[in-house]
């Protein structure tokens, strides 16, 4: 796994790259979850779950919710915004959004 402020480029499922900078890799029930802010903007940031050296999407909203409250509960990401996929799908009602869905690493 890359290294904290490391610069991710991720491909989403139209093939369009995007660059994150990786905040942390933080560890919840036994599982790593990298948090990764988009390069250069103001939008929130986004987990995914990290198995082996893949990123993937966390689909579960249980998961989800889990991993954000501990990184709510942590002093250091107090200023860290997470993306929720129930807000997203409000912002963009028509599916057709600009989020990330889940990834994998371009090499």
């Amino acid at each position: 796994m890359a290294e904290r402020g490391e610069v991710i480029t991720l491909l989403d499922e139209h093939g369009k790259t995007h660059e994150f900078n990786l905040v942390d890799v933080v560890e919840v029930d036994g599982r790593r979850y990298a948090i990764l802010q988009p390069s250069g903007e103001n939008d929130p940031a986004v987990v995914f779950r990290v198995e082996d050296e893949t990123l993937v999407a966390v689909e579960d909203e249980g998961e989800f919710r889990k991993v954000a409250q501990a990184i709510e509960e942590t002093a250091e990401y107090d200023d860290v915004e997470i993306v929720d996929d129930d807000e997203t799908d409000d912002e963009h009602p028509d599916g057709d959004d600009d989020e990330e869905d889940g990834g994998r690493p371009v090499m």
